[in-house]
């Protein structure tokens, strides 16, 4: 363990801004949905390769506890996205 106030190492930075940089684009990407919608092109290409290829139809059920249902995909990702919830899986 590091000692409190002491630099990250090499490796800590390295894993410090792989997630920051992650972080942005998922932002990034919220922010785009909030503008342009989920039935954008842009959008529905990202929402198909979060799926892999598909956009899933019909309600959606996540891992949040208390609020676990939701009518569509979109839906889901306007939740994450305001909630800031970005990495939260169906």
């Amino acid at each position: 363990a590091q000692q409190p106030g002491t630099p990250l190492s090499d490796q800590e930075y390295h894993q410090f801004f792989k997630f920051l940089r992650i972080t942005i684009q998922a932002s990034t990407a919220c922010h785009l949905r909030e503008l342009y919608g989920c039935k954008n092109s842009l959008i529905q290409r990202l929402d198909e390769y979060e799926n892999h290829g598909v956009i899933p139809s019909g309600p959606v059920c996540s891992e949040l506890p208390g609020n676990p249902f939701f009518h569509n995909f979109c839906t889901f990702s306007l939740y994450r996205c305001i909630m800031k919830k970005y990495f939260l899986k169906v």
